[in-house]
């Protein structure tokens, strides 16, 4: 699933495209996404200037002037911009034709994204009111961690991925800065002092930006706006390298389950 970096990614991939661009149609080829595409859109789009593209945890926000498009890759969705001729293929549901001669349209496999029209504050919408703190932000650092782990049993990498505390921490990245700063991904959160909780949001914020400079983790199909893959799993220290060596010390890197999700980390390295 895309997660923090690839929608960045995708974000900064699509923005120069769409931001000052009028819509001049919508086509929907299959409105049987995870919600269904309400077929009002073909009718109050078209006309409207996109004022810009914004993210808040994986969801893109598309601002529209008179309401925001709210989109979601889904489990294996992409969003590209390409010449509005540009025949279909099986799987590309959604086009959002510009009057450039150009669209944004949506490929998504297996229909768990998302195409969804608000004209209200979409930071109150149910789908993101919930959403926990943006890693990438001044409010995410060590002392806020240290905070909200106090008394918390679950593991520390499970808080981590827990979206209503912290967005777009996915389970590659999760594994990674747990690597990166020492601390093993099955200590219960509580355990953690002060200066690992800041060695640990140090590291989130590193391998994140790391990855967006990578253009994201392309382990399935996943693609920017360009069509082009991410390169970061050529980085990755731990995550999908269980019995190799580890890059710092050679030791066996071990792989465990942690709430039906794969666990990379390295014995020796990680306490």
């Amino acid at each position: 699933m895309p997660e923090l970096p690839e929608v960045e990614t995708t974000r900064r991939g699509l923005a120069p495209h769409l931001s000052g661009q009028r819509i001049a149609a919508v086509i929907v080829r299959n409105a049987r996404l995870r919600f269904p595409i309400v077929p009002e859109l073909a009718r109050m789009l078209p006309g409207l200037e996109i004022k810009g593209i914004a993210r808040r945890g994986k969801y893109l926000l598309l601002d529209c002037g008179q309401g925001w498009l709210i989109l979601h890759l889904g489990m294996s969705g992409s969003l590209r911009i390409l010449p509005e001729a540009t025949p279909e293929e099986k799987h590309d549901h959604f086009d959002l034709v510009l009057e450039n001669g150009f669209c944004m349209r949506l490929r998504d496999p297996r229909r768990f994204g998302a195409v969804i029209w608000t004209q209200t504050d979409p930071m109150r919408h149910p789908l993101l009111v919930k959403l926990g703190v943006e890693p990438l932000t001044a409010d995410f650092d060590g002392v806020w961690l240290y905070q909200v782990t106090r008394g918390k049993k679950t593991s520390i990498k499970q808080t981590l991925m827990d979206g209503h505390l912290v967005v777009g921490v996915g389970n590659i990245y999760a594994n990674e800065a747990l690597f990166r700063a020492g601390i093993k991904p099955t200590l219960p959160a509580s355990r953690l002092g002060r200066e690992r909780c800041g060695r640990l949001a140090r590291a989130v914020k590193a391998v994140l930006e790391q990855a967006i400079a990578a253009g994201g983790s392309s382990l399935r199909d996943f693609v920017d706006s360009s069509g082009k893959p991410g390169y970061f799993q050529q980085q990755y220290f731990v995550y999908g390298r269980a019995g190799a060596p580890c890059h710092v010390c050679a030791s066996p890197i071990r792989l465990l389950r942690q709430g039906q999700r794969s666990t990379f980390y390295c014995p020796c390295c990680q306490k």
